[in-house]
């Protein structure tokens, strides 16, 4: 006779079976989220289920080399939300830029911070964004939130970056006026050069680099968390740079 065997039941963090009063529960809802397929699938696997070892990101070819019988739950599984999208990170970090591209592009489009088009022509520096945004995102929203600054002219800085960074006003822009200067004297616009002028100035001012590059951060992105504010640079280009400095000190003296 055949051997029949189950996943365990599904619940939501309640402890309560999962239903829709639960939120989004609908795979198609997820994608709108910006949750990756091959996530999706990995999490569902493991919800009932381990192959053991504290394995969790799997690919689907490693999931059925791995899947048995015996690795099934009895109790209850858990459907954490938090959890999938721990697990959308990891499959993010995984794609190549080139890979996220057709799955990044949409959602730019969709929230008018880009063309098509204008991504094409500039595929090189695109990639390279997407590079760097991967790294500190969960989501295909995650990404796009953080291309915002990168993506339009003029920023909003937010509120509390500007409360905890820019705290003493009149001192953060005096410090921004000398950034700009040191930032303008750079040997030329690539990562090294640009870390030498800013710990230079640093040295020069007695503080860590840190009091340097987090009011920098906020000026250029208008965000606490970023990419390394030196890639940050590059990204923007020279002249995006500067005037985003020049247009933190005005935003400062207002």
């Amino acid at each position: 006779l055949p051997t029949f065997a189950h996943p365990p039941m599904i619940h939501g963090l309640d402890g309560k079976k999962l239903s829709k009063r639960h939120g989004a529960t609908a795979v198609g809802d997820y994608q709108h989220l910006g949750i990756l397929p091959q996530a999706m699938l990995n999490f569902l696997a493991l919800l009932g289920w381990s192959p053991g070892n504290d394995i969790e990101v799997m690919t689907v070819p490693q999931m059925i080399e791995l899947f048995s019988v015996d690795g099934l739950l009895k109790k209850a599984a858990v459907f954490d939300p938090a959890k999938l999208e721990w697990m959308n990170g990891q499959h993010l970090s995984l794609l190549s830029s080139a890979e996220l591209e057709p799955r990044v592009t949409p959602a730019l489009v969709k929230a008018g911070l880009a063309t098509e088009r204008e991504l094409a022509d500039r595929r090189d520096w695109y990639l390279r964004l997407l590079g760097q945004l991967k790294v500190r995102s969960r989501t295909i929203d995650d990404i796009v939130r953080q291309a915002e600054p990168y993506l339009r002219d003029d920023i909003a800085y937010d509120p509390a970056a500007e409360a905890k960074q820019w705290k003493d006003r009149p001192a953060t822009a005096d410090l921004l006026r000398a950034t700009r200067d040191a930032l303008a004297a750079a040997a030329s616009w690539e990562p090294a050069p640009l870390e030498e002028s800013l710990r230079a100035l640093a040295e020069a001012r007695g503080v860590g680099g840190g009091k340097i590059f987090q009011p920098l951060r906020v000026a250029l992105t208008g965000l606490a968390v970023s990419p390394g504010i030196f890639d940050v640079l590059v990204l923007l280009g020279r002249e995006r740079s500067l005037a985003r400095v020049d247009a933190a000190i005005r935003h400062l003296a207002a």
